[in-house]
């Protein structure tokens, strides 16, 4: 009993991702002035963002932790989250032969919601961890633009879906009749 309140309380880290603005430079080691860098992130929660921020300006642009600072990281909240929109995801990762470019589509009411369906896709279909994947570029596109079946057969306006296995409420008819209930309609 102990042990289900405290999973009840525990925050998993395969919640949904957050999209986070993180811009940060490089120390200076005199009063000179030194670039600054902005990157979109997307990351379960700030420490993550954080994280992956300094790895991927390592990788880029040669600045280490030690000798960088953030200056600000914000959590970017989408303007319509409503609507139903369509998302182009650009990805590299990294598989147990190479490396990999990919691009991909889903629906979603947001990005953050798009990206997390992104990773677990990944993850179910190549094996690819969330640390070798990385997300490249996203971008909403129209319903002209897209490419992938998946996404495209959501764009019939006449889209009809089954309701199987319907059962009927017995407020008002005889609980044993004759006949099975007709449960396809």
């Amino acid at each position: 009993n102990e042990y289900k309140s405290y999973l009840s309380k525990m925050k998993f880290k395969c919640a949904q991702l957050k999209e986070y603005q993180i811009v940060g430079k490089p120390l200076s080691k005199t009063n000179e002035k030194t670039p600054i860098y902005k990157m979109r992130i997307f990351a379960p929660d700030e420490v993550v963002a954080k994280s992956r921020f300094w790895y991927f300006l390592r990788q880029l642009k040669k600045v280490r932790k030690v000798n960088g600072e953030v200056l600000r990281l914000t959590e970017v909240s989408e303007k319509t989250p409503t609507r139903i929109k369509n998302f182009g995801i650009w990805v590299r990762y990294d598989s147990r032969s190479g490396s990999h470019n990919m691009y991909r589509e889903y629906r979603d009411v947001t990005v953050t919601g798009a990206v997390t369906q992104c990773y677990r896709d990944m993850a179910a279909r190549h094996r690819a961890r969330a640390h070798s994947i990385q997300i490249m570029k996203v971008a909403e596109v129209k319903p002209a633009d897209c490419r992938r079946a998946l996404v495209q057969q959501m764009h019939n306006s006449t889209i009809k879906f089954p309701l199987p296995h319907r059962v009927l409420k017995y407020n008002k008819k005889s609980i044993f009749v004759a006949e099975r209930p007709s449960t396809m309609q």
